[in-house]
């Protein structure tokens, strides 16, 4: 159990990903988290009010498993295999602390200081939230799919958008931590 329990060395992990990868790209398929909700639109109807959703949803529903499986193993991750605390640098600890008042860093997954059910009952915080939530909607279907997306599989296949978007995933989650969220927070 303990292989389980451990995370795989880069040498174990990357190859496992470029096998499936390599799977993925001899049975013409691609690999992405944010298409899945274009095609459970789909699938619910949504096709009679928007041409966008105007496809055969059933030939993507192979990766409405794989968002299953995504929520199905994490619920068992987190239930039965984790003791809820994450190993994190003791200075990003104490900054998170000085500077956030984020003092649960190390003990649990999400810190309930930002994500408790409490905190949904602040205004801005379910504000900040929403906005949140419909920018990453957004952006994820203006760059054409999702962090996952472009970075496993559009990398994986030498796209060249794939590479530009998570280019600017990344400088956006730069500037989101170290300019915006001290702002909001």
């Amino acid at each position: 159990m303990d292989l389980i329990y451990e995370s795989w060395p880069w040498y174990v992990a990357g190859p496992l990903i470029a096998l499936v990868m390599f799977l993925l790209l001899f049975a013409g398929k691609q690999f992405g988290m944010s298409s899945n909700l274009r095609t459970m639109c789909s699938a619910g109807g949504a096709g009679k009010v928007a041409d966008f959703f105007k496809f055969n949803w059933k030939e993507e529903r192979w990766n409405l498993l794989v968002v299953v499986g995504a929520v199905i193993g994490g619920f068992i991750a987190s239930q039965f295999m984790s003791n809820n605390t994450v190993e994190i640098n003791p200075e990003i600890a104490e900054q998170l602390s000085n500077d956030y008042q984020i003092n649960s860093a190390g003990n649990a997954y999400l810190p309930p200081e930002l994500f408790s059910t409490e905190q949904l009952s602040n205004p801005f915080v379910l504000g900040v939230l929403l906005v949140g939530g419909l920018l990453v909607g957004f952006g994820a279907r203006y760059a054409g799919g999702c962090t996952s997306g472009h970075a496993i599989s559009g990398l994986s296949n030498l796209q060249l958008p794939s590479l530009i978007a998570v280019i600017g995933f990344f400088i956006g989650g730069l500037v989101m931590i170290h300019a915006i969220f001290p702002i909001i927070f």
